[in-house]
């Protein structure tokens, strides 16, 4: 480097799930390119899954993720159902709903409070936070618990969940059972608004970003399981059409493809883009709770995410109150699961956005392809484009402020890096 161009590079990424990167080159008093090197090998999922039976999908796919192995066990189960043709009985649809709920509960509050809240008070960590903001940290710790709990009974534990399978779940749970849950998914709706309103003081950079915005769109419910793909760009289609209008693309820099727009380039799927997609579809008094807060309909400031996840983590406490109160064990036996030959693919909303499984299956239930699409891989090349604007922003900034400046922004998107890194396009050339 001569005197006129530097490189600050953040070797590893702080208060994010997975190893990653930060590169941001400066020359003659310019940025001249911001990358996020996701460095962390490639896990190969895609690769375990051919030639295993479609009905080990869900169980193994819930393997790529410990914090949200319910998005990718859901994910499976319901793109192979689709192949099969098999439609989940109303019950058991009502209790992947509720077992959602529980992965947003805990995954939001850990990310809220310990990842994420830091950034905006000055502390290096959460740990070092409790001991200014330790009722909140408590709260947020009381709420995770609550989520946790909720996955244990209907997953069989709360990381890596085994209880799944196609066309519904190994051991349906009692009722007493879930409604012993309630007095603590209460709680951790209070927990929830008492966060919200906790972060709504805190200060946010006066920023909007111009993405488009993807996620899942459902006729009547705020989605997690099932809707159709659509964008503030005018995108509405089914899960099966999602090659036709998204593409991955191989980036020198990283151990994961980048998603985007065919022809049109980056887009976010998240958090704000859930928000902004479907805020019709929160219940009025959680609209109101979100106007409190200063929050429109739409949110396109990032750090402000942080108030979208608290929202959110409201909504999907008191979804889980009211599913548990309705809910009754199914008296029809669950839907015979036939394997046949063809393609299944379908989508859900992760924590961190939109994920999207494809898998084709031969005659006798065996995967022959699977492709996985998560949501980190879709939300980097939007990451990097904030990323580089932040780092326009501050170009005089010293560099451990400018470091801190881009960490930051990373973690306003909460990414899993282990999750974006498991394809791989393996070429041989034979010669």
């Amino acid at each position: 480097m001569t005197e006129t161009t530097k490189r600050i590079r953040v070797e590893m990424l702080a208060r994010v799930e997975g190893e990653g990167g930060l590169e941001v080159d400066i020359a003659d008093g310019a940025v001249q390119s911001v990358r996020l090197s996701i460095f962390e090998p490639p896990r190969l999922f895609e690769a375990f899954l051919r030639g295993r039976a479609a009905a080990e999908a869900p169980d193994i796919a819930a393997r790529i993720c410990g914090i949200c192995p319910v998005a990718y066990q859901m994910s499976a189960a319901h793109a192979i159902e689709a192949a099969y043709g098999v439609q989940p009985v109303p019950e058991v649809r009502a209790l992947r709903r509720l077992l959602y709920c529980g992965e947003y509960i805990e995954s939001h509050a850990l990310h809220m409070v310990m990842l994420h809240a830091p950034d905006f008070l000055g502390y290096e960590d959460g740990i070092a936070m409790a001991a200014a903001h330790g009722e909140l940290v408590k709260r947020a710790l009381a709420a995770k618990k609550a989520g946790n709990a909720l996955m244990r009974v209907l997953a069989g534990r709360e990381i890596h969940p085994i209880n799944v399978r196609l066309g519904g779940f190994y051991r349906l749970p009692g009722r007493a059972e879930l409604l012993a849950l309630q007095p603590d998914l209460a709680r951790a709706r209070d927990d929830s608004v008492a966060i919200l309103r906790w972060a709504a003081a805190f200060e946010f950079p006066d920023i909007e970003r111009d993405w488009e915005l993807v996620a899942l769109r459902h006729p009547t419910e705020y989605p997690l399981n099932e809707g159709r793909i659509a964008s503030t760009g005018g995108i509405d289609i089914a899960a099966d059409a999602f090659e036709t209008v998204f593409e991955e693309r191989h980036i020198a820099h990283s151990n994961a493809l980048h998603a985007v727009v065919r022809d049109r380039g980056a887009y976010l799927t998240g958090p704000l883009a859930r928000y902004a997609l479907n805020f019709d579809r929160l219940p009025a008094h959680i609209q109101a709770l979100a106007r409190e807060v200063g929050l429109g309909p739409v949110c396109r400031n990032p750090y402000r995410s942080i108030l979208v996840r608290a929202i959110e983590t409201v909504f999907v406490c008191e979804e889980a109150m009211r599913l548990i109160a309705t809910y009754r064990p199914p008296q029809a036996a669950p839907p015979a699961v036939v394997p046949r030959a063809g393609t299944g693919a379908w989508a859900t909303e992760a924590p961190r956005g939109l994920l999207w499984h494809r898998y084709e299956i031969d005659s006798d239930g065996t995967i022959l392809s699977a492709r996985i699409v998560p949501p980190t891989a879709q939300n980097q090349p939007a990451i990097e484009a904030d990323l580089l604007d932040i780092a326009r922003r501050r170009i005089d900034a010293p560099d451990d402020v400018l470091q801190l400046a881009c960490e930051a922004a990373v973690r306003n998107h909460d990414p899993c890096i282990s999750c974006a890194t498991h394809f791989l396009r393996l070429t041989v050339n034979r010669r």
